[in-house]
């Protein structure tokens, strides 16, 4: 065990090591999220390639797998929360209900019936089981989706605040979802529907949002006190949070609530007033390749990969472009198609499978829908990791290239309107053309005049008109500002005769103006 752990720290190290050293390159250049480059540590030096971590050497690998993850949703949702803006719950509730209620229960749903049609051997509620594990959006990957140099240039805030927003709130509501389900499995209607409501939405959901809220708020009383009063330093000031976060999953987690939900709550309540926000903001495993082909569960790869990329494209995108006109924060159907892509399965989905894994005996009538639970969600995972993480690159490549074809067509079009230019002026003049010298009809424009050859006559000097409009109620100066009325200039079409050139204006309807005339004297 002791050596497991020493390469296990060492592989972690020489990882964070690595990443921090090229980060920029990584995330700006690139623009790779940290899940993409994780992964595929995590397959080099895993049990598949080199075989330095080996989770199942580790003991109970679920219980390991569940408190990891649990550890890591924890700090997360509540730096989540923390990141939002003053207020943004109750500014944004209405946007955070609709994506919490008619999106999310649409994205089980749809979800459960795709696992059922798919997948062999199992009904619809135990479908709806597994698919309750990944209907949450990840923080951990929607955090890498939404900052960075990319998210920053491309993304609006308010798309940003409401994907972390809702990737946080999310996650802790995962519950009701998936044990919903699994009571329904384990009882009768009546029964699982009145447990499901006293013990997940009262006990669970409810009472974190209150422990959340009341224990951020006074930490962040406590922390203004200690602030005001010179008792802690600048380290200890910007590790709060996390202090908070850890904290908060050790109480709640031992009266047995939903301390992920919990922490978003605290971290929200934490900033409510952006004080904290705005003083921080400048600081700046297990193995589940093998049942991925599986005979005895009727598993197959290509029926895993119709699924995920099922799941990817019907799971929340139709929903959320349907509703965003209902959704505040989803200003145009752009937003609302990168916020329903933009949903990632992550962490928080191997957490709820660990949950549902705890619930479901091994033996019991629901014994198959527990052996292709982890294949089923791991590849959503992988799935989702792959997919949310290649999107921004791929976008890049196809601005880039986009904007590469623009300018080559547009080169293109200057060239091809030289031969126009030649007919209209004639081809034998001894005038240079330039490309500043072309205008937006196709011939050439200088001044306020017209270039000509040398057989061609001089345009007559043109006077310019400088008008100033003033309201009824200012008195007009008339010593040594005259009125007039400004001639209109209509360009010439390719048939316009010599002699038509200089008579060819056209008077505006006298006002009031005041105009300052002068003499273009470059045409003189």
């Amino acid at each position: 065990m002791t050596d497991s752990v020493s390469i296990a720290c060492a592989v972690l190290g020489g990882f964070i090591l690595f990443y921090g050293l090229t980060s920029l390159i990584i995330k700006e250049k690139l623009y790779l999220s940290e899940a993409s480059v994780s992964l595929i540590c995590g397959v080099i030096f895993g049990p598949v390639c080199a075989h330095f971590i080996d989770v199942d050497s580790w003991g109970n690998k679920e219980e390991v797998t569940k408190q990891f993850c649990r550890f890591v949703i924890g700090v997360q949702v509540m730096a989540a929360g923390v990141s939002l803006p003053k207020a943004y719950l109750r500014k944004e509730l209405v946007s955070l209900l609709v994506l919490l209620g008619p999106v999310m229960i649409y994205m089980w749903l749809v979800s459960g019936l795709l696992v059922w049609a798919l997948i062999p051997g199992l009904n619809f509620l135990e479908s709806l089981m597994i698919a309750a594990c990944f209907t949450p959006t990840d923080p951990v990957l929607a955090n890498s989706i939404v900052q960075g140099k990319f998210a920053e240039k491309h993304v609006p805030s308010h798309v940003r605040h409401i994907v972390s927003c809702e990737s946080g709130a999310n996650d802790g509501l995962g519950y009701p979802f998936l044990f919903l389900a699994i009571y329904l499995l384990q009882m009768s209607p009546g029964a699982a529907i009145g447990k499901w409501a006293y013990w997940i939405m009262a006990y669970n959901v409810l009472l974190s949002i209150i422990i959340g809220f009341v224990v951020g708020y006074i930490g962040r009383k406590l922390l203004k006190f200690a602030e005001q009063k010179k008792f802690i330093d600048n380290e200890s000031f910007l590790v709060f949070s996390v202090a908070l976060s850890l904290f908060i999953m050790g109480t709640v987690g031992l009266i047995g609530s939903d301390d992920l939900l919990a922490c978003f709550v605290a971290g929200n309540s934490l900033t409510w007033d952006d004080w904290f926000r705005i003083e921080t903001e400048k600081a700046h495993l297990m193995e589940p390749w093998s049942t991925f082909n599986d005979i005895a569960t009727q598993i197959t790869i290509w029926r895993l990969i119709v699924l995920a990329i099922l799941v990817l494209l019907l799971r929340r995108l139709p929903i959320v472009v349907a509703l965003y006109r209902v959704i505040p924060a989803i200003h145009t159907w752009r937003e609302a198609v990168f916020t329903g892509w933009f949903g990632p399965i992550g962490v928080g989905a191997i957490f709820y499978c660990t949950v549902a894994l705890e619930s479901v005996p091994a033996d019991g009538p629901n014994a198959h829908a527990r052996e292709v639970l982890t294949p089923v969600v791991y590849f959503m995972v992988l799935s989702s990791v792959i997919a949310h993480g290649i999107t921004i690159p791929l976008f890049y490549i196809g601005t880039f290239a986009s904007r590469t074809l623009t300018r080559t067509s547009e080169a293109g079009t200057s060239v091809m309107r030289i031969p126009k230019i030649e007919k209209f002026f004639g081809s034998k003049s001894n005038t240079t053309v330039s490309e500043a010298d072309l205008g937006d009809g196709g011939y050439l424009e200088k001044h306020d005049g017209f270039e000509r050859t040398k057989s061609s006559p001089l345009p007559k000097p043109k006077h310019t008109a400088i008008t100033i409009v003033t309201p009824d109620s200012i008195p007009s100066h008339r010593g040594d500002i005259t009125e007039t009325v400004i001639p209109h200039r209509r360009r010439p079409s390719l048939n316009t005769s010599d002699s038509e050139l200089d008579n060819s204006e056209e008077f505006l309807p006298s006002s009031r103006r005041s105009s300052f005339t002068y003499t273009d004297k470059a045409n003189v």
